[in-house]
C-alpha cells in the first residue's frame, strides 16, 4: 500500500474548538504508525493549478489561495483559512494525484491520503464544509485525463453527503457516485431521486441507523451498482464520521462496519481493475473514534 501525507497539512489552522483540527490528522499519523511502524509514508507533492482547474473554477483557486497575513478570514460560517491553509489545501489535493498515479503505474494497487482540509464538499464555485479544495474529485479528474479511464468510480461513506463531488460529475458518465450518508443533516442534499445522468447513487440512513442497516444497504443496494458499473479504478472519501461517537451526527457505526465495507470495496477492485483503490481521509471529528476507525480501514486496505 502507498501512504501519502504532508506536513504541510497541519499547518492549516482553524481556530481554537473548531471540529475540524490538526490534532485530527496527528491522531490518525500516530495511530498507524504505532500499528504498522513499517509503513512507509511518501510525501504528497504539491497539486498544480492545472489540476485544481478541472474541477474548480479559477476564481475559487484564486479565493483559497489568497495569501492570508495573519489571523483567520472565513470563506463560510463553517470554512476557515489562515496563513498555512493554501499550502495544506495544495498538498491535500497532491496527494490523491501521487495516489492515482502510483496505483495505476502499478506500483501498489492501494493507496491511503491522510491529509487535511478534507474535500468532498467543495463545489467547483465554493469551499463549505470545512473543505477547500475536492481532493477527491481533483483525482478522479486526474484519473480520467491522464490516464484515459472511462470508468471511475467514487464511494463515499462520510456522514455527510458529498454534495460537491456530486455536483462536480453529475454530468459526466465517467465518473459514478456512490454514497450513504445520514438523512437530516447538513448538506441538505444526497436524495435518492438525484441520479445525474444515471450516474449518481445515494441511499440515505435515518438517524440512529447501526451497521447492521449500513451493512445491508451497501451490500443490497450500492455494491451491486458498483460492481455493475466495472470501475477501472475505485476512489473512497473516507469519512468516518458515521462511528456513534461522533458529535457531529447520529449515526451508531462501529470501525469494524468501515472495515467490512473496505473489504468489500477491495473485493470489487479485484475483480474490475486488478484491485487499484485509492482512498483519501474525509471526516472524523471525535479523535479517538477517528484514529481507530482510519486504523481498522487501513488494516483492510493492506490485508
Amino acid at each position: 500500500m502507498l501512504a501519502y501525507t504532508h506536513p504541510a497539512c497541519l499547518e492549516h489552522d482553524t481556530g481554537p474548538d473548531h471540529p475540524e483540527c490538526p490534532q485530527r490528522l496527528r491522531a490518525v499519523l500516530d495511530a498507524l504508525g504505532r500499528a504498522w511502524p513499517a509503513l512507509q509514508w511518501r510525501e504528497a507533492p504539491m497539486a498544480l493549478r492545472g489540476d485544481l482547474l478541472r474541477v474548480h473554477s479559477g476564481e475559487l483557486v484564486d479565493q483559497v489561495l489568497a495569501p492570508v497575513a495573519e489571523g483567520l478570514h472565513r470563506l463560510d460560517p463553517d470554512t476557515v483559512v489562515g496563513p498555512g491553509s493554501g499550502r495544506a489545501a495544495l498538498y491535500a489535493a497532491g496527494a490523491g494525484i501521487a495516489a492515482v498515479d502510483g496505483v495505476m503505474d502499478g506500483r501498489e494497487r492501494t493507496a491511503f491520503c491522510a491529509v487535511r482540509p478534507p474535500g468532498h464538499h467543495a463545489t467547483a464555485d465554493a469551499a463549505m464544509g470545512f473543505c477547500l479544495f475536492n481532493n477527491i474529485a481533483v483525482a478522479a479528474a486526474h484519473a480520467r485525463d491522464r490516464h484515459g479511464l472511462e470508468r471511475v468510480a467514487i464511494v463515499d461513506f462520510d456522514v455527510h453527503h458529498g454534495n460537491g463531488t456530486q455536483a462536480i460529475f453529475q454530468r459526466d458518465p465517467a465518473v459514478a457516485y456512490f454514497s450513504t450518508h445520514q438523512s437530516g443533516l447538513y448538506p441538505h442534499t444526497g436524495s435518492v431521486y438525484e441520479r445525474g445522468v444515471g450516474n449518481i447513487h445515494n441511499v440515505l440512513l435515518p438517524p440512529g441507523s447501526d451497521g447492521f442497516r449500513f451493512r445491508n444497504t451497501w451490500a443490497d443496494t450500492l455494491l451491486p451498482g458498483l460492481d455493475e458499473f466495472r470501475p477501472q479504478l475505485v476512489l473512497v472519501s473516507a469519512g468516518f464520521d458515521a462511528h456513534l461517537a461522533d458529535p457531529l451526527a447520529d449515526l451508531m457505526l462501529d470501525a469494524e462496519d468501515f472495515a467490512w465495507l473496505t473489504t468489500e470495496l477491495l473485493g470489487i477492485a479485484r475483480r474490475h481493475c486488478d484491485g487499484r483503490l485509492v482512498s483519501t481521509l474525509e471526516g472524523g471529528y471525535n479523535i479517538e473514534a477517528l484514529a481507530e476507525c482510519a486504523t481498522a480501514h487501513v488494516g483492510a486496505l493492506l490485508a
